[in-house]
């Protein structure tokens, strides 16, 4: 089986290349961006599958995936990837991908991935695929806790200190102190202003 792998992380690159070779029966060829990987593809190389690094340079999102898909007689393509979302892979996979990789993936599980993929299968991790979105973050919900996110949640419902603390189970004081050290992380000075400023950024 022969396989080509663009990745830009000479670790990840080097490391991949060593374990999947490994093996003994996956010859790799491995280059640094998509460039060097169109080239090869495009000079006749044979290969069983090509994997792309979804961030490295020139892939420009999915743009070169479809530029490889779109050649004549293009060979089975799939991304690997550390951070791209559920999103870019159903994409990847609706556009023609033989699969998404998720960087995190046990090695064994990549070298079963790459056979799967190379067979002419469609792979996708499952755990990745079905996980739960993680809610967006907003800069000013970076600036607070969890608690004082809580906080800030209750004064925008219009309830009062008593009324916060029964919810959350905490004493009048504490939600005080919360109050008062939310107020200056996001530079308000009562408690409208503070409602205001959390339903203008989307919080709640």
């Amino acid at each position: 089986m022969k396989l080509l792998l663009a990745d830009d992380h000479d670790l990840v690159r080097d490391t991949l290349v060593a374990y999947v070779e490994s093996t003994g029966d996956i010859d790799v060829d491995a280059v640094a961006n998509f460039d060097q990987a169109f080239e090869r593809i495009k000079s006749g190389v044979a290969y069983d599958l090509v994997l792309l690094d979804y961030k490295m340079p020139k892939m420009n999102g999915l743009e070169g995936l479809h530029r490889i898909l779109a050649l004549q007689n293009p060979p089975r393509v799939a991304l690997i990837s550390g951070d791209a979302t559920r999103e870019v892979a159903e994409a990847a996979l609706e556009a023609g991908a033989a699969g998404f990789v998720p960087k995190t993936l046990a090695a064994q599980s990549l070298i079963n991935a790459i056979r799967f993929m190379a067979m002419g299968e469609q792979y996708a991790p499952i755990d990745f695929m079905t996980a739960p979105e993680a809610p967006p973050t907003h800069p000013l919900a970076d600036k607070l806790t969890q608690r004082e996110l809580q906080v800030l949640e209750g004064l925008t419902k219009g309830q009062s200190n008593k009324e916060i603390a029964r919810d959350l189970d905490l004493a009048e004081p504490t939600i005080k102190l919360h109050v008062k050290t939310l107020y200056r992380k996001i530079d308000v000075n009562n408690r409208t202003q503070a409602a205001l400023v959390a339903r203008e950024a989307g919080l709640f």
